[in-house]
């Protein structure tokens, strides 16, 4: 693991109970670095994976890390001060979005089981950038493999779903919430869309179907 100090962090505001994970958005794991260690920036997260699974270090998991800004999450509002985040490097949908690495999830896969355990973080609170903010982020995206990750104990995916019908929005909204999302006013195939992205990945659509609510009714 390489130590590139980051400026950019403060003092937590509450205990560390969450794993947000991110994708870079820049071309470049150089151009990431530079853009995760520059104070006008304002941005940074603990830790960064490059193409070939190399781990820097940016910021002490003891501080506040400003990786995931505006979100919300099961009634928290503070999302930086609660969680440890991880960039991976990827383009993203902006800069040409593609599969993550092999040894990019190998390097991932290490690096949040030690997280997990010495934090105590729940199997409900490993989550995606767009999970905590729907309207603003769609990383780490629908390429991210969550469904082997759960396998290897790292957050959840739905099991024995059942069949369901498609309910109207406000149910869906109801469920969503339920599960953790802020659902805004209007926004309710926003934050369908960000519920496929990481559990229904074969179809990010932002429509209700019953496939979707099936795996949302498994997850509660």
């Amino acid at each position: 693991m390489k130590q590139v100090p980051s400026p950019n962090f403060d003092k937590r505001k509450s205990a560390i109970n969450m794993l947000l994970f991110h994708y870079t958005g820049r071309p470049t794991l150089d151009e990431s670095l530079a853009w995760l260690t520059d104070r006008d920036k304002k941005v940074s997260a603990h830790y960064l994976i490059g193409e070939t699974g190399e781990i820097y270090q940016l910021v002490p998991e003891g501080m506040r890390a400003w990786h995931a800004g505006v979100s919300y999450w099961a009634g928290n509002i503070d999302i930086n001060s609660c969680s440890i985040g991880i960039e991976i490097q990827n383009p993203g949908h902006e800069f040409g979005y593609q599969d993550f690495s092999t040894k990019q999830i190998e390097a991932l896969v290490s690096l949040s089981k030690e997280i997990i355990a010495r934090h105590s973080i729940p199997r409900t609170r490993v989550l995606g950038h767009s999970d905590v903010a729907p309207t603003r982020k769609f990383d780490p995206g629908e390429k991210f493999p969550w469904e082997m990750l759960s396998r290897e104990g790292i957050g959840r995916w739905p099991e024995k779903v059942s069949r369901a019908s498609i309910p109207d929005l406000q149910t869906f909204k109801t469920s969503l919430e339920d599960l953790g999302f802020e659902v805004l006013q209007g926004k309710v195939e926003v934050a369908i869309k960000a519920f496929q992205r990481h559990w229904h990945p074969e179809n990010v659509t932002g429509q209700p179907n019953a496939e979707t609510f099936a795996r949302l009714k498994a997850l509660l």
